[in-house]
């Protein structure tokens, strides 16, 4: 299913639905501009996100432009760990409501 290539489609949403697509390029223009955080921080934040929605398409596009934007290996290793440890944090806490359904009074201090 994931190909590059596939991205040529676009074109065809484009045409569709010119207004919003426009929205959307300006929305994402205005996004990465510098701004309170420099571009290649906000493409580091994006790569980050990327591989925690395993986005191949994301990954691809952000890693590239985060390159272009200054970022070496270790920023792109760093991100791409915060990710990972994103995602275990979410399934560990997450943890926490399993024994809740299990058992609804479980690990509830008495008052």
């Amino acid at each position: 299913m994931y190909d590059m290539k596939n991205m040529a489609r676009l074109a065809e949403v484009e045409r569709a639905a010119p207004a919003a697509m426009a929205a959307f390029h300006a929305f994402g223009d205005a996004v990465f501009a510098d701004g309170a955080l420099s571009r290649k921080t906000k493409e580091l934040i994006a790569v980050a996100v990327a591989l925690a929605t395993q986005c191949p398409y994301c990954i691809e596009f952000h890693s590239r432009d985060a390159r272009k934007a200054g970022a070496g290996d270790a920023e792109l290793a760093e991100a791409a760990l915060v990710a990972a440890a994103i995602k275990a944090g979410g399934a560990v806490t997450h943890a926490a409501h399993l024994f809740k359904l299990l058992r609804p009074n479980a690990g509830v201090a008495a008052k």
